[in-house]
């Protein structure tokens, strides 16, 4: 099975990086450049994660995070924070508002895919799931 990722970034120079990184590993690669068009995507597709940027043009990685949370079939949706900003607190505050993990930019590309992966891989542990890519 073919995981999902739902990309929510609307700097279209990140977007592609995190495109061009996780390519070759087969997962199918969903893109939102705003909290609105992000909150449709995930409602419509029920993505496996989801790379949040916290700084959008409409709203905030927090609200939207927090309105998947609420809802009952996007509540155990993996959320992984992207910042540029990295200030002390901010890790807690990210974890507190509902994300899974919290990444800063510019995105490691050796990290990224390796967080996902074991991240994807702890979720089926969980559910009892195994998945085929």
């Amino acid at each position: 099975m073919k995981r999902e990722i739902l990309i929510v970034e609307d700097n279209p120079i990140h977007t592609r990086l995190i495109e061009m990184t996780l390519r070759t590993k087969n997962y199918t690669l969903l893109k939102a450049t705003s909290g609105e068009e992000a909150l449709d995507i995930a409602t419509r597709e029920r993505p496996d994660l989801i790379l949040m940027d916290l700084n959008l043009p409409d709203t905030t990685g927090f609200k939207v995070t927090k309105k998947l949370k609420e809802n009952p079939s996007l509540s155990h949706t993996l959320i992984i924070a992207i910042t540029a900003y990295a200030m002390r607190g901010d890790r807690e505050r990210v974890i507190e508002s509902g994300c899974d993990a919290y990444l800063t930019k510019p995105i490691d590309t050796r990290e990224l895919p390796k967080v996902i992966a074991e991240m994807l891989l702890q979720r089926d542990k969980i559910s009892g799931k195994q998945h085929r890519g």
